[in-house]
């Protein structure tokens, strides 16, 4: 990517447990970072041949079994052929795209190519969705948890798809918008 800093969460698309993450930075840039617990190795008595490790990799007494989950959940991936996974998911989100665009009379807001998304997508919402009210009343009345932006001019939904949804989740939540918008 040629990125200075590039961070992450695993849990979501590589399903390990919450608080696993990462965070690159390319050697250029790692002075600029500084942990935001000092612990151990801050001021190392041995220091190792990076600084940006030795300040980085421990922050005191924490739960590490997040990140020590982290190669069983690749592991998992692995053996269940995650990239049919992925591809079935890019098809949930496709699908949903297209009913949103059928409800709404909007057109999709990228186009139809893994390149573009591939577990996410955003979907225009019309001009006076108030989407605050939007997101309420569907947690409120239908137990549906979905982030909604405005940004650059446009209302969006975020919808996602990993490994457990089904046809039946996005039909609900299709049934649901229907209701609400």
């Amino acid at each position: 990517l040629g990125a200075d800093f590039y961070g992450g969460n695993l849990h979501k698309w590589l399903s390990a447990p919450k608080g696993a993450g990462f965070l690159y930075a390319r050697a250029g840039v790692q002075s600029l970072l500084k942990p935001l617990v000092v612990s151990w190795g801050y001021e190392a008595e041995n220091p190792g041949p990076s600084a940006f490790v030795d300040q980085q990799e421990w922050s005191g007494t924490r739960d590490m079994s997040a990140f020590l989950a982290v190669p069983e959940a690749i592991r998992f991936q692995r053996e269940h052929d995650w990239e049919r996974v992925r591809a079935a998911c890019h098809d949930l989100l496709r699908g949903a795209q297209a009913e949103v665009a059928a409800l709404t009379g909007l057109p999709p807001f990228h186009p139809d190519d893994p390149a573009w998304f591939c577990q996410m997508t955003a979907v225009p919402l019309p001009a006076q969705t108030d989407v605050p009210e939007l997101k309420r009343r569907l947690y409120d009345e239908y137990r549906i948890e979905i982030p909604g932006i405005e940004w650059n001019g446009h209302k969006l939904l975020r919808m996602s798809a990993q490994g457990y949804n089904t046809r039946a989740d996005f039909s609900r939540r299709l049934a649901a918008l229907r209701d609400c918008l």
